[in-house]
């Protein structure tokens, strides 16, 4: 299934599945219940437990689980165990067995299901991932900007990979990093229009153009991400803030680790979250550029209001 999360211009195409996260220590189960309940999940050789079974495992009614356990990890137990169980199909892929041995030692009954919604679960057919991406072509471009060099690298489906560097050595090797067997080619032209639009938003100027994305979110990612493209340009929101918002006040630290794992920075603006002391730290492409990109912005936002209120 393909579910869709704006980008600051307009709707982009995310891949669904659910998440995985580590407790919150705020307003969550005690850790010991947390803790056997995911071991249980994670040791569970059978499919995916029933929340009853995972109750009765850690000794609390089924409804309590369920809350307690959502609110904590900002998943249900069943969407993690999901998630849980098809990082084992990828572990076991990547590690060369065949597709059916890997099927059904990571838990799956039947092979049909999974290549119905391998989309969601991979971004692709079981057989191209076990491949390292074999068969899927990437085109990427690199162009100097304020902060460097900018890499934009897409699919035929959309922009797949946005990042920063100062050496264009250093942005193929992260690309290469996920999908070693992948095609990845240099651009022809077909990225130009893409490009140009993410260095629009680099220099802080309000979005102009649709970008399309071909990105995997698990659940709980994709509500942080469209959270963060929720954030008017020129303004941040803290990681509480944003858990907060979404429902999850205990889950700051999963709202980190999700603007952490985003792969098309810019796109999906997760230089906009901040500490709750206002710090700027954890920006994967450093918090120097971190702050210029909201300096960037806040200039933006300015000058348009200004342009607004003119005559």
């Amino acid at each position: 299934m393909r579910t869709m999360i704006p980008d600051a211009a307009a709707p982009a195409a995310v891949t669904d599945a659910p998440a995985t996260a580590a407790p919150a220590a705020s307003g969550a189960l005690p850790d010991r219940h947390i803790e056997r309940a995911c071991r249980f999940i994670d040791g569970f050789d059978d499919g995916v437990p029933t929340l009853r079974q995972i109750a009765d495992h850690v000794g609390l009614s089924p409804a309590w689980l369920q809350k307690r356990f959502t609110r904590a990890l900002g998943v249900s137990p069943k969407q993690y165990a999901d998630q849980r169980r098809r990082e084992r199909l990828k572990a076991l892929l990547r590690e060369g067995d065949d597709v059916t041995g890997a099927l059904y030692e990571a838990g799956y009954g039947s092979s049909s299901r999974l290549y119905e919604s391998s989309d969601a679960t991979l971004g692709m057919t079981p057989a191209t991932y076990r491949r390292g991406g074999a068969g899927a072509r990437i085109a990427w471009t690199a162009v100097p900007c304020a902060l460097g060099l900018l890499l934009v690298a897409a699919t035929e489906r959309g922009i797949c990979f946005v990042a920063f560097d100062d050496g264009e050595a250093d942005l193929l090797t992260e690309l290469r990093a996920e999908f070693p067997h992948a095609e990845i080619v240099p651009d022809i032209g077909i990225l130009e229009a893409w490009t140009a639009e993410v260095l629009r938003r680099v220099e802080g100027r309000p979005p102009r153009e649709t970008l399309p994305l071909d990105v995997r979110a698990t659940a709980f990612q994709q509500r942080v991400w469209r959270a963060l493209t929720e954030i008017p340009q020129g303004e941040t929101r803290t990681y509480s803030a944003i858990a907060r918002s979404l429902g999850k006040p205990a889950a700051q630290r999963a709202v980190g680790r999700a603007c952490a794992t985003n792969p098309v920075s810019i796109v999906i603006p997760c230089h906009r979250a901040k500490r709750s002391d206002g710090g700027l730290a954890g920006y994967r492409w450093g918090v120097a550029r971190k702050e210029a990109l909201i300096a960037a912005e806040k200039a933006g936002a300015e000058k348009a209001a200004r342009a607004d209120r003119a005559p």
